[in-house]
C-alpha cells in the first residue's frame, strides 16, 4: 500500500552556483537526476529561463533574497508556497524575500506543469534541500573568514553567528560563498523548528491583484504588437468554404485578415477593433462530418453501459459469481453533462515568430509541452522556442492544452508580426475544451445483508478515467470488485477539468454508498468505516489511499459538523473521498427555502500532510468546495448539431455570491510530507449536497445539475 510519501531524490549533484555581476550568488537545483547539473548558468539574471521544480536563489550584497518561482501560477498559490520551502531552509525572514516568476528552461529542467495538484508534493524535499544547501555554503564562507569550524556556526533570519559572538549577514559573505564547493549532504530542519512553513502568508501578488497592476496574460503588451480575434467554425464538424472580409477591413483599427486552416484571424490595433472586425466577417461553412447532439450522446452512452465491450481496469475476485449468488443486487446509473472551464481570464497568448527565434508569453499550465507543439507546428527546433509565463486568471485544466498559443504562433508566422490572440467569452465557451459527458453504472451484490460484490462501469465521451482511480476507495474493501470503461470517439474536444473524472465519480460512488446504507438499514457512516477496516494491513501495492487516514477524516468530520445533532430544519449530507493523494471528508448543511434546497454550510476536514501555507491552503479548500457545490447544483452544457447551446453567462448558470456556503475547514495535524490540495475538496462536495437534499426532500439524485433534475426552479437571488 502506498503511503503518499514524496519520492526520494538524490542530494548529490543538483545544486549549481554562479557569481552575479555586481555581487551576489545564484543557486539553482535540478529536481530530477536526469537533468544536467554540470550546465553553467548564465550570469545575466534577466536572461535566465527557469524550469518547473527548479528554484533559484539570488542573494544581494545587502542580504535581500530573490527567489525565482518556476512553476506556472494558476491561482493555486505555488508562487508563494514553493518559495516558502526554500526560505525556510535558507533561514531568512520572509519579509526579506522577493519572489519573481521564472521562465521555461527545457535544456536543464523537466516536468514544468501546473496540474494534478502535485507541485508542492513533488517540490517538498528538493526545494528544501536547495535552501539548506545555500545556507550551508554561506555558513562555510563565514566560518572560513573567522577561522572556525562550520559546525560551531548557526544562522537566524539571514545572519550567521559563532560561539564567540561574531556575526555576519548573508550579503557580507555571498561573494565568497559562491566560489565554494557545493556540499553533497545537508541536514534539513525538524518540522518543529519551522518558522516560515506553517505560517499564514499572503499571496506574493496580492497587491498587484487588488490594485489592477499588470500581471496576467491579458495585461501583457509590447510595442508594435497587434491583437488577433479568431473566427472559428461555428460547430464541431464544420469546415470553412470561403469568406468575404470587405466589411471587416472597413472597420477602423483593423490591419489585416489572415486565414489559417479553417480559421480566420482579424488583426487590429486593439481588441475592440479586432472583435468588431471579426463580427463583420461573412463566412460560409459546410459539414465535413456528422454534427453531434447531446440527445444522441445520451443514447450512445446508455448503449455503451448496456453493452459488453469494455476495457477492464481492475478485477478482484469473481464479480459475476458474487452477483449470481446474491440475495439482491442494487444497481444505479449516474449522469453528468459536458462542462466548460469558464476561467475568469479568457484564453490569450502572445507570440513573436521571427527567423531567429520564437518567443511566447502568456498564461499556460504546460509551458514545455506547448513549446514543443509550437516547434512542431512551425517546423522549428524546440531550442528556438522560449516561453515566459504570466499569472493566470484560473486554469482548471483548460490551460493545459495551449491551443491558443499555437494559434498565436501560426498567425504571427503568417503575418510576420508580433501577435496577441485574445478570446472573447463566447470564443472561450464555444470553441473550448470541455469536461466530457459521462455516465456511471454502479452495481452491488448483497448476501446476508453484506456487500459481496461491487461493479463500476464508466461510459464517457472520448476518454476514460486514468489508471490510478480504480485503486481508490472502495478498492480493497470489497472482495469481488471490478472497474470497466468504454468510450465514444467524438469530434467535440474534451479534456481535463478540475479533478478529472473524480469530480463526478465521487458524487456517484458516495451517493451510491448512502443508498446502500438505506437498503441495508445500517448507519451510513458506520458502513464506510466497516469497509475501511477490511483494507487495513493490506499488502496490495495497488491501493492508493490510506484506510487509517480516510477513517480519521471521517470521524473528525462527524465530530466537527455536529453530525446528527443539528437544529430542526437543517438537513445534513455526508461524503468522504480520496484523490490527488489527499483524504477529505465533508458534511453539507442544507435548508429549504420555499421548498428549494439551499446549501448553508460545508464542514470540510482535510488530511493533506504538512500544511505549508495555511492561508493559501484554506483558499484552495474553500474554492474547491464552492466550485464543487456550484457545478453540481447548476452546471449544465449541451450541444445541438455540433453547436454549443450556451456561449455566455446570461444562459450558462454559475453559482452566485449569495449562494456560496460557509466553508468551515479543519486540517489534520501531520508530520507527513504534503500532498495535493488544489483539487481534492471539489469531488466530495457534490455527493455531500446530494445526500443532504435526500434528507431534506426525500429525492435521490442521479443526474447533475441538481436544480434541473429536481424539476424545480432555481432561486435567482
Amino acid at each position: 500500500m502506498k503511503n503518499n510519501i514524496s519520492p526520494s531524490f538524490s542530494r548529490r549533484s543538483f545544486i549549481k552556483t554562479s557569481a552575479l555581476a555586481g555581487g551576489g550568488m545564484l543557486i539553482g537545483f535540478n529536481l530530477f537526476q536526469s537533468c544536467k547539473p554540470e550546465a553553467t548558468l548564465p550570469v545575466d539574471i534577466s536572461q535566465l529561463n527557469f524550469n518547473d521544480f527548479n528554484a533559484f536563489i539570488k542573494i544581494a550584497d545587502n542580504g535581500m533574497v530573490t527567489i525565482f518561482s518556476p512553476n506556472p501560477e494558476i491561482g493555486q498559490g505555488v508562487k508563494t508556497s514553493m518559495p516558502m520551502l526554500i526560505a525556510e531552509e535558507l533561514d531568512v525572514s520572509w519579509e526579506n524575500v522577493h519572489v519573481e516568476q521564472g521562465a521555461l528552461d527545457t535544456k536543464n529542467f523537466t516536468r514544468q506543469v501546473a496540474g494534478g495538484s502535485q507541485s508542492i508534493r513533488h517540490g517538498w524535499e528538493p526545494l528544501r534541500q536547495t535552501g539548506a544547501t545555500a545556507r550551508q555554503m554561506l555558513i562555510n564562507a563565514a566560518a572560513a573568514q573567522w577561522g572556525v569550524n562550520a559546525s560551531e556556526c548557526k544562522t537566524e533570519n539571514g545572519v550567521i553567528s559563532n560561539a564567540n559572538g561574531d556575526k555576519l549577514g548573508y550579503g557580507e559573505v555571498v561573494k565568497v560563498a559562491a566560489t565554494l564547493e557545493v556540499p553533497e549532504n545537508v541536514t534539513l530542519k525538524d518540522p518543529k523548528n519551522f518558522s516560515v512553513i506553517g505560517k499564514d502568508t499572503p499571496n506574493v501578488d496580492i497587491d498587484k491583484i487588488t490594485t489592477g497592476k499588470p500581471l496576467y496574460g491579458l495585461d501583457y503588451k509590447e510595442e508594435g504588437m497587434v491583437y488577433a480575434s479568431v473566427l472559428r467554425p461555428p460547430s464541431f464538424g464544420k469546415k470553412l468554404v470561403d469568406f468575404d472580409d470587405t466589411n471587416t477591413k472597413a472597420v477602423s483599427g483593423v490591419q489585416d485578415v489572415v486565414k489559417f486552416g479553417d480559421k480566420i484571424a482579424v488583426l487590429a490595433t486593439s481588441t475592440w477593433a479586432a472583435m468588431k472586425g471579426k463580427k463583420a466577417l461573412e463566412a460560409n461553412w459546410t459539414s465535413d462530418s456528422k454534427l453531434e447532439s447531446t440527445e444522441e450522446h445520451d443514447k450512445i452512452l446508455k448503449g455503451l453501459l448496456e453493452g459488453s465491450e469494455f476495457n477492464t481496469l481492475r478485477a478482484d475476485g469473481d464479480v459475476k459469481k458474487a452477483f449470481a449468488e446474491a440475495d439482491q443486487v442494487i444497481e444505479r446509473t449516474y449522469e453528468s453533462p459536458f462542462l466548460p472551464h469558464n476561467c475568469m481570464e479568457p484564453m490569450n497568448f502572445f507570440a513573436d515568430v521571427t527567423p531567429e527565434k520564437v518567443r511566447l508569453v502568456g498564461p499556460i499550465q504546460t509551458p514545455a509541452g506547448t513549446a514543443k507543439r509550437v516547434a512542431d507546428l512551425l517546423e522549428r527546433d524546440v531550442e528556438d522556442v522560449s516561453v515566459e509565463m504570466t499569472r493566470m486568471g484560473g486554469g482548471f485544466g483548460r490551460r493545459l492544452y495551449g491551443d491558443f498559443a499555437l494559434e498565436a504562433a501560426e498567425i504571427s508566422k503568417i503575418s510576420q508580426k508580433p501577435v496577441k490572440v485574445v478570446y472573447s467569452r463566447e470564443d472561450d465557451m464555444s470553441a473550448g475544451i470541455y469536461r466530457p459527458a459521462i455516465k456511471y453504472k454502479i452495481s452491488a451484490s448483497v448476501k446476508d445483508n453484506k456487500i459481496t460484490g461491487y461493479h463500476l462501469k464508466e461510459a464517457s465521451i472520448n476518454s476514460n478515467m486514468y489508471g490510478l482511480i480504480p485503486n481508490f476507495f472502495p478498492a480493497g474493501a470489497v472482495e469481488n470488485y471490478q472497474v470497466d470503461v468504454a468510450n465514444y470517439d467524438s469530434k467535440i474536444t474534451t479534456g481535463a477539468w478540475r479533478a478529472p473524472y473524480t469530480n463526478f465519480l465521487s458524487f456517484a460512488e458516495q451517493s451510491f454508498f448512502d443508498e446502500l446504507a438505506e437498503v441495508l438499514e445500517v448507519d451510513r457512516i458506520q458502513l464506510r468505516l466497516d469497509l475501511l477496516q477490511k483494507v487495513k494491513g493490506t499488502t496490495d501495492e495497488r491501493i492508493q489511499y490510506s484506510p487509517e487516514r480516510l477513517e480519521n477524516v471521517i470521524k473528525v468530520a462527524v465530530d466537527k459538523s455536529g453530525w446528527g445533532n443539528k437544529k430542526e430544519g437543517v438537513y445534513q449530507g455526508f461524503s468522504a473521498y480520496y484523490c490527488h493523494n489527499t483524504h477529505v471528508a465533508e458534511v453539507a448543511d442544507v435548508v429549504l427555502e420555499n421548498d428549494i434546497p439551499v446549501v448553508k454550510k460545508v464542514t470540510c476536514v482535510v488530511d493533506c500532510g504538512i500544511v505549508v501555507n495555511p492561508l493559501g491552503a484554506k483558499n484552495q479548500i474553500e474554492g474547491g468546495v464552492i466550485d464543487g457545490v456550484g457545478h453540481a447544483m447548476y452546471g449544465d452544457f449541451s450541444f445541438k448539431d455540433g453547436t454549443p447551446q450556451d456561449t455566455n453567462f446570461n444562459t450558462y448558470r454559475l453559482i452566485r455570491i449569495n449562494e456560496t456556503p460557509v466553508v468551515e475547514t479543519h486540517f489534520i495535524e501531520s508530520d507527513i510530507a504534503p500532498t495535493g490540495l488544489g483539487e481534492p475538496t471539489l469531488p466530495p462536495a457534490g455527493a455531500a449536497v446530494a445526500n443532504a437534499i435526500k434528507a431534506a426532500k426525500g429525492i435521490r439524485l442521479y443526474k447533475q445539475p441538481f436544480i434541473k433534475n429536481m424539476n424545480t426552479k432555481a432561486p435567482l437571488g
